[in-house]
């Protein structure tokens, strides 16, 4: 007996992890395009002008934009939760301002459009964002569970401290600015004072992979280029999986934060018993 087509289709989507809330983050995904386009229509038609008829459509589409757009999409689809992800993307909208205006202020990069930093690029990193915590999921399913707590200790103080040291080389140019130590004073803060060591080497490991495409798409594309001029720098790969463990971390302070003010806000009440007087 054949299986009837929405059947089907529910299932397919079961299976990927699609809910409810999947498709209102598509959705919203897919009007955050719109926006920008309309709103930076010039750009839009920068892009477009760059079309040259003696040559095959095909040859001239943008694969890897359409392939980093595909991925993002499936990804932020997987798992959706609303009362979870809306939390996630204001980290990432807050984080992502943060890291354009720091490196587009200290000229570290810069865009094509010479903003500093332009504001239809921010939108990008809490899709990023969400994006790498999907990937995280995947990767705390598929490494074993029996991968001891000494191994992710090992490997966090192996890879980050590492990570810190080729962050120094990189931004020495900018030493002499506030926002750069600033940035190094943070970052360093943060690998100081680790709350999860497993979770944070795979955010990472998540992020970089993730934040490779992204670069190699960016700087091969001009859109944004490194004092370095490399496309992409090995830094600029990594900072993407330091980005995704700083936005997490971040995420846990505001929470944490929260939770102090709200109990502040509505002490408990003690409870007394009533008096009995003495008849």
């Amino acid at each position: 007996m054949q299986q009837p087509k929405a059947t089907l289709k529910q299932g397919q989507a079961t299976a990927l992890g699609w809910t409810r809330s999947s498709y209102i983050l598509l959705s919203i995904f897919l009007a955050m395009l719109v926006v920008i386009g309309v709103v930076w229509w010039p750009l839009v038609e920068a892009y477009l002008a760059a079309y040259n008829p003696d040559y095959p459509v095909w040859i001239q589409v943008d694969w890897l934009l359409l392939g980093n757009f595909l991925l993002m999409s499936i990804l932020i689809m997987a798992g959706a939760d609303l009362r979870t992800d809306i939390f996630i993307i204001l980290v990432g909208l807050g984080g992502g301002l943060a890291i354009e205006g720091w490196g587009t202020q200290t000229e570290l990069w810069v865009y094509y459009t010479v903003e500093r930093p332009p504001l239809w690029i921010i939108p990008a990193w809490p899709i990023a964002n969400l994006s790498v915590e999907r990937l995280t999921r995947l990767l705390q399913r598929w490494i074993p569970q029996t991968w001891s707590h000494r191994a992710f200790f090992v490997l966090y103080w192996l890879v980050f401290p590492a990570f810190f040291a080729m962050m120094v080389a990189f931004v020495w140019p900018t030493l002499d600015k506030s926002l750069t130590m600033l940035a190094l004073a943070a970052c360093a803060l943060m690998i100081a004072t680790p709350t999860d060591h497993r979770q944070a080497t795979l955010m990472f490991v998540a992020g970089a992979g993730l934040g490779y495409f992204l670069e190699l798409w960016g700087t091969t594309r001009y859109c944004w280029t490194y004092y370095t001029l490399q496309t992409p720098p090995l830094f600029a790969v990594l900072a993407h999986g330091f980005a995704a463990v700083a936005f997490w971390r971040s995420g846990l302070l505001i929470k944490l934060l929260g939770r102090k003010l709200i109990s502040k806000a509505s002490p408990s009440r003690t409870y007394s018993p009533p008096s009995v007087s003495s008849q």
